[in-house]
């Protein structure tokens, strides 16, 4: 008796995750535009996603470059590959930090503006303070 062909794990997560949900054939799209644009837009309005929208976005369009593998011809390649570039642009960020229009509050006359790394410490505090009033379960 023959034995079956295992599937392959990547195989499923391409087909039937929930972290986003993609518009069909996404990832063959024409333009790097095109691409980056559908990504954008699946990760922001994705209930799912476990991290921001621009790294879900991101996370993706890796997870597709890097399961395709050889069987992307050069053109293709460079055509995702030019996707993350604007991804990064349709989120405004450039190495790394928060997206720019939160990088820095406007502060109110006479106090200091915050910065990315103010807020997100801010940010760690509060998380860790309503963690602490939480319960915990046994």
């Amino acid at each position: 008796m023959a034995k079956a062909q295992p599937r392959k794990w990547s195989g499923k997560v391409t087909r039937e995750s929930h972290a986003l949900d993609l518009e069909e054939g996404v990832f063959k799209l024409p333009s790097a535009k095109a691409i980056a644009r559908s990504l954008k837009l699946s990760a922001e309005r994705s209930r799912h996603r476990k991290s921001s929208p621009m790294r879900s976005a991101l996370s993706m369009l890796t997870f597709y470059i890097n399961r395709a593998g050889k069987n992307l011809t050069a053109a293709r390649r460079r055509t995702l590959e030019a996707a993350k570039e604007e991804v990064h642009n349709l989120f405004e960020r450039r190495g790394g930090g928060m997206a720019r229009e939160t990088a820095t509050k406007r502060a109110a006359p006479g106090r200091k503006a915050r910065t990315a790394s103010s807020v997100r410490r801010r940010a760690m505090r509060k998380h860790a303070r309503a963690k602490a009033r939480t319960p915990a379960k046994h």
